[in-house]
């Protein structure tokens, strides 16, 4: 926590009754460790796991080391995500959209919903988008009602819009939905291809993410600490948004190479062969979207916008900056993946359900599953690579489909997303804050959406 975090507490902080939403908030800020910490927490339990259960230390260190480095290339894919996501919010455009939208609302109500639908319309279109520009709109929905006299604690405002980011899961890119989607994936011949109209379009599915962000924004209202923490308080967050993305003005003598890295005409040859390379992908091969072809058009939306490669540039090492967490974690987290993915480790764990497993308690349990396994994969796409054949099998033995299994994992996917430091780390970096001080704030949108992801998928059709 840093002196300016520290000065950001209310002096009266700790002298009033705290409610409870700022006691969880204050007992998890001092509980819980670091996401790299985390990775070594985990690392020895299911060390101990595994070696408790006959497997040789060797195999045990193996399996490690082969989950450790085992996604590389996937773990580009998702730096490239978070840092074009950012170079496409530090746009001109996108700044003059979410300050007129934070404009808009003229109570903490509407300032809550305005920012939780905002956010979520982001999180449906893509989860990188999500968490990069999700903290980029609560610094602007903060800074417009703050200079309205409406009281918003911009920590809990963070966390709200983390909870209104889970409908990712059942939106544009929701990594499961969409692999099961595409013809030759690995289930196959288990599942054949599963139409989007089965999963994310589902109607349990549609259910629950409008009911989700209605109650999400309920509950931003409802639960707001009493000692309010404005985001003026915050001078790094405000400085985020309020460093000027203008062109800078070009110098008295200038050069050749000044006016082609600041000239629109240079951009044209590189977004000509970018849009033609998505025509090609979309409408002569017909395959469908996937996280380069997102990537692609993220990167060629940022470099029209910023119109120049100097503009690009600048934003680009902001926001390489701002990814750090992400570079080394997923290694980390992957290496404890690999305990679970290369030793009995994973089958031993969801051998403990059977028992218990019924048509009525399938829901409940692959969440709760899904969600101690997510703690060990930051993954929805390698969760589902590695549940995906125990959970169709469960599903079938209970006489479910496999859509409600999957949809079922995905809810506790995001349980691990919310409940572990990985990408409240993230989050934090672009919002310029130590994640400690919201991190106690997630934890109740973690306990909602846990709550109407298996009542929705318990009850719902699909």
């Amino acid at each position: 926590m840093t002196t300016k975090e520290r000065e950001a507490v209310p002096a009266n902080h700790g002298k009033e009754k705290l409610a409870w939403v700022e006691k969880l908030a204050a007992v998890m800020e001092r509980v819980v460790p670091d996401a790299i910490t985390t990775s070594i927490i985990l690392m020895i339990a299911l060390v101990a796991l595994s070696l408790a259960i006959g497997t040789p230390v060797t195999e045990t260190m193996d399996a490690y080391y082969r989950g450790l480095w085992n996604l590389l290339a996937f773990t580009m894919q998702m730096t490239l995500i978070l840092v074009l996501s950012l170079i496409l919010g530090a746009t001109p455009f996108f700044k003059r959209i979410i300050v007129s939208l934070s404009r808009l609302p003229r109570t903490v109500p509407q300032v809550m919903t305005g920012a939780v639908l905002t956010c979520g319309v982001i999180a449906y279109l893509n989860w990188g988008l999500s968490i990069a520009l999700g903290p980029l709109v609560a610094i602007h929905f903060c800074r417009a009602a703050e200079a309205k006299g409406l009281r918003i604690d911009f920590l809990f405002m963070l966390a709200t819009l983390a909870g209104a980011g889970a409908i990712w899961q059942f939106g544009f890119s929701g990594s499961a939905p969409l692999l099961m989607a595409t013809p030759g994936h690995f289930l196959e011949t288990t599942t054949g291809v599963m139409p989007l109209s089965t999963t994310i379009w589902a109607p349990a599915t549609i259910i629950l993410v409008i009911s989700f962000l209605i109650v999400t924004a309920i509950a931003g209202v409802a639960l707001m600490p009493k000692n309010v923490r404005p985001i003026s308080q915050f001078a790094d967050a405000e400085a985020s948004v309020v460093e000027s993305s203008e062109p800078e003005p070009l110098p008295e003598k200038r050069t050749a190479a000044m006016w082609m890295e600041r000239s629109p005409l240079m951009v044209a040859p590189l977004v000509i062969m970018l849009v033609g390379w998505l025509y090609l992908h979309f409408f002569e091969k017909k395959l469908s979207l996937d996280i380069n072809s997102m990537n692609t058009i993220v990167l060629t939306l940022g470099i029209v916008l910023h119109r120049s490669i100097f503009q690009f540039t600048r934003a680009l090492r902001e926001a390489v900056g701002l990814a750090w967490p992400i570079v080394l974690l997923y290694h980390l987290y992957a290496g404890v993946a690999g305990l679970i993915q290369f030793t009995p480790v994973g089958e031993y764990l969801v051998s403990l359900f059977d028992p218990i497993m019924t048509k009525y308690t399938f829901s409940l349990l692959i969440v709760v599953i899904s969600t101690l396994v997510s703690f060990f994969i930051p993954t929805s796409g390698g969760q589902w690579l590695i549940q995906g054949y125990v959970t169709v099998q469960a599903a079938e033995s209970v006489g479910h489909t496999a859509q409600r299994g999957l949809l079922a994992l995905s809810v506790g996917d995001h349980m691990g997303n919310l409940l572990t430091p990985f990408w409240a780390v993230v989050g934090a970096s672009v919002a310029r804050v130590d994640f400690r001080l919201m991190f106690g704030y997630r934890l109740i949108f973690a306990a909602i959406w846990f709550v109407m992801g298996t009542a929705a998928f318990t009850f719902l059709p699909c």
